[in-house]
């Protein structure tokens, strides 16, 4: 059968283990990233928490120094003294109100003294000393419990709110630095992938090169040698078939990794020209296949022919070998919509599970016990970066078959 040249043992559970094992890494990575993360915001909070209660206890210490100094003028003396000179250290706003609330002296607020009037001042004052209450208690400076002269209200400094905002900073930076790094990786992954592919073709291509020189020889010697012999004519015709084959897949890898030349091509006559090919061999693989084409509509798109037979050579091969049975079924449907050329391929195998549509098309990935898991990226690759269209799995489930659509711009 001209599919099982390249096919070696390679046991299902081998791929599902490694897709685990990148699935528990991705796990594991996560869990690590947000352990950091959230040990950052921890931290920043227990130290912003402990500056927080340094500057409460800055504030209350003014507190009682009112305090103190009322004792003894409990006439309730000028206290801008101590409150304009002692604590001009203070970095963080502050505001000294009376027993009612009404602010009286504050500092380190800006207040466009030249546009507000003094009692716009003390209004905008007032607004501010209600966002501070809201996030800090006013300290009340009393003689006893029932004669309060007045509150410090008091606000955050610089540096606690820029420590607020640090592991936001921080979490941002990172997550920009793992976004550029993944782009950056994926595409180095890509580009090496890219030259794999690309190296493994021509060398392939390279390979096959010289046998298929010495059959094609070997052909046009036995055709000499035929004579008149209706039999053996007919194999030598069979056998040439074969070799033409051959040398056309050795062309299809010499173009992997090449700008394919993309001609106007009947899409219909192409599907006819394949499903006619595997017709004529799929009764060597033991088992009865039937393959319908059902629309006959002449749709034209912008292909490479090797490389589209290609691509549909996969899909069939990839139909065949998900049919457990010896029977089986393979339709297309061509249609257009719009602009595009719609090619469905739909078999009545096994079925893929929905969680692995994906991951059918990715390198390596194989639910048999031979194969290398190829195929169906190979088919992608070739669609949707060389043909600029889409290969995707339209509909599968288990025990209900598989179809896969292939979209092409008309």
């Amino acid at each position: 059968m001209p599919w099982e040249g390249m096919k070696t043992k390679n046991p299902t559970h081998k791929h599902q283990t490694w897709a685990g094992r990148a699935g528990d890494f991705k796990v594991i990575l996560l869990v690590v990233a947000s352990t950091i993360v959230i040990g950052m915001l921890v931290y920043s909070q227990h130290v912003t928490d402990r500056l927080l209660q340094k500057q409460r206890e800055i504030v209350d210490l003014y507190a009682r120094s009112y305090e103190y100094i009322a004792r003894d003028n409990t006439s309730g003396g000028d206290y801008s003294f101590l409150f304009d000179e002692v604590i001009r250290t203070i970095d963080f706003p502050i505001i000294l109100t009376d027993a009612a609330n009404t602010p009286h002296y504050w500092r380190n607020i800006e207040i466009d003294t030249v546009k507000l009037a003094p009692m716009e001042q003390v209004e905008f004052v007032t607004m501010l000393m209600k966002q501070m209450d809201e996030r800090n208690t006013p300290i009340k400076i009393a003689l006893n419990d029932s004669l309060i002269l007045n509150y410090v209200h008091y606000g955050e400094s610089d540096l606690i709110v820029q420590l607020r905002w640090l592991p936001f900073i921080e979490i941002s930076l990172a997550a920009i630095f793992i976004f550029s790094a993944y782009i950056g990786f994926s595409y180095i992954k890509r580009t090496e992938q890219s030259n794999i592919w690309v190296g493994m073709s021509k060398e392939t291509a390279h390979q096959l090169g010289t046998p298929l020189s010495s059959l094609m020889g070997w052909v046009e010697l036995l055709r000499n040698d035929a004579g008149s012999n209706p039999k053996l004519e007919s194999t030598i015709s069979e056998m040439s078939n074969d070799v033409e084959r051959l040398n056309k897949v050795a062309e299809r890898f010499s173009k992997i990794g090449s700008q394919p030349d993309l001609r106007r091509e009947n899409v219909r006559e192409v599907i006819s020209s394949v499903t006619a090919y595997f017709s004529r061999r799929l009764p060597r693989s033991g088992r009865t296949v039937d393959i319908d084409f059902e629309n006959e509509e002449e749709v034209y798109a912008d292909v490479n022919r090797e490389l589209f037979e290609w691509v549909l050579e996969n899909l069939m091969k990839n139909a065949v070998d998900a049919m457990d049975g010896t029977s089986g079924r393979i339709s297309f449907h061509l249609s257009q919509s719009g602009s595009h050329a719609i090619i469905d391929v739909t078999d009545s195998g096994k079925g893929i599970d929905p969680r692995l549509h994906k991951d059918v098309f990715r390198p390596g990935y194989s639910t048999k016990k031979r194969g290398w898991g190829l195929g169906l990226s190979l088919s992608k690759r070739i669609i949707e970066e060389y043909h600029r269209g889409k290969l995707y799995v339209k509909k599968s489930a288990l025990g209900e078959g598989t179809t896969f659509r292939i979209r092409l711009k008309t």
